[in-house]
C-alpha cells in the first residue's frame, strides 16, 4: 500500500435529485439495505476517512460527516465534488487527492482506491475508472490542488459536464474489469437510476450471495 493511498480520504456524491427513479435511490433498498450502505461498506475500508456529499435532510442517520454542496442550484456531481475539495483541504490537510464514488454504485471494485492510486502522476493529476471502453468520471481521484479552478470553472451556469472540465486536465483512466457471481457478469460501475435498474441489481446481488 502507498503511503498516498494511506492519506487518502473518500467522499460519497449523493446529492442528486434521483429524478428517474422518482424517489431518493440511494435510499432504495438492495438485499434488504439502503443502496447507500452497501456503498459505505464498499468504500470505508479504502480510504482514511469517510464523508458523505448530500443534503442535511435525510443523510444525518447513516453518521458520517456531511459535505453538502457550495454551489448553488444542484449544479451536478462537479459541485459535490468541488465541496469535498474544500472540506478536505481543512479536514485531511495531508492528502493531494482524494476518492470520489456516487451513492448508486453498489458493485465497484474493493481495489479501486489502490489501482487508481498506483497512477497518480503529480499532485494535479486526476486519475478516472473505466470499464469495457467507457469512462466513470464519478469514480476517481480527484486533486484539492485544483479548488480554485473548479470554482470558477462552474461559476458558469453552461459549465456542468465532467467529462468538458477533465478535458481541462492531465487525466489518466484506470480499466476495470467486469464483476463475476457464480452465475452473472456485471459492469463494476453498474449505476441504478431507474426501477428497473434496481431489479437487475437486485438480480446481480442475489446470484452473488446465492
Amino acid at each position: 500500500m502507498s503511503s498516498i493511498e494511506n492519506t487518502m480520504p473518500g467522499l460519497i456524491l449523493a446529492g442528486g435529485l434521483s429524478r428517474r427513479m422518482g424517489t431518493n435511490k440511494a435510499l432504495s433498498p438492495l438485499g434488504g439495505q439502503p443502496l447507500l450502505s452497501h456503498v459505505i461498506e464498499r468504500v470505508a475500508p479504502q480510504v482514511s476517512t469517510l464523508a458523505l456529499n448530500a443534503p442535511e435532510s435525510w443523510a444525518e442517520a447513516f453518521g458520517l460527516p456531511l459535505v453538502p454542496d457550495t454551489t448553488p442550484g444542484h449544479a451536478g456531481p462537479l459541485a459535490g465534488i468541488l465541496a469535498g475539495m474544500r472540506h478536505f483541504a481543512i479536514h485531511a490537510p495531508q492528502a493531494t487527492h482524494f476518492l470520489t464514488v456516487p451513492a448508486d454504485s453498489p458493485f465497484f471494485p474493493a481495489d479501486l482506491s489502490s489501482r487508481l492510486a498506483d497512477h497518480i502522476t503529480g499532485d494535479n493529476a486526476i486519475v478516472i475508472a473505466a470499464s469495457s471502453g467507457h469512462v466513470h468520471p464519478v469514480f476517481g481521484l480527484w486533486p484539492i490542488s485544483i479548488a480554485d479552478d473548479l470554482e470558477h470553472w462552474l461559476a458558469d451556469d453552461n459549465n456542468r459536464r465532467i467529462r468538458s472540465f477533465l478535458a481541462r486536465h492531465s487525466t489518466l483512466g484506470v480499466s476495470f474489469s467486469p464483476v463475476e457471481s457464480a452465475t452473472a457478469s456485471i459492469d463494476p460501475f453498474y449505476n441504478i437510476n431507474t426501477p428497473d435498474e434496481l431489479a437487475t441489481a437486485e438480480a446481480f446481488f442475489k446470484s452473488m450471495n446465492a
